[in-house]
């Protein structure tokens, strides 16, 4: 349980660094990164892997990279579902589903259990 919060804290701050650094994607307040790094969890768990699934032999073709297309479509949802998050273009999107993945990433080698 307390891993969850962990991951579920590392979005969120995340999430808060992306809209810093990405222009095209922001964010109300610390506040609104903890709840669309929550909706960005449930989206991720629920439509995410169909979505995937669905894109398969697109994601083949281009050696994965199309995944981070999808995650730019994940971002999407999540700001048409909490109205804490906008963005501004699909091109903000992409460029903020890579930057995210990556601070994430930093973010969760560094909170390693």
């Amino acid at each position: 349980m307390i891993g969850l919060l962990i991951r579920w804290a590392i979005n969120a701050v995340a999430l808060y660094l992306t809209t810093l650094i990405v222009p095209g994607i922001r964010v109300t307040d610390f506040g609104g990164a903890v709840v669309a790094a929550l909706v960005l969890g449930i989206v991720n768990a629920v439509i995410r892997p169909i979505v995937l699934l669905l894109t398969l032999p697109l994601n083949i073709l281009t050696l994965g990279i199309f995944t981070f297309v999808v995650n730019a479509l994940m971002l999407y949802i999540v700001a048409g579902l909490t109205h804490r998050v906008r963005i501004d273009s699909f091109l903000a999107a992409l460029l903020g589903a890579i930057v995210l993945s990556v601070i994430s990433f930093i973010l969760s080698q560094l909170v390693r259990e």
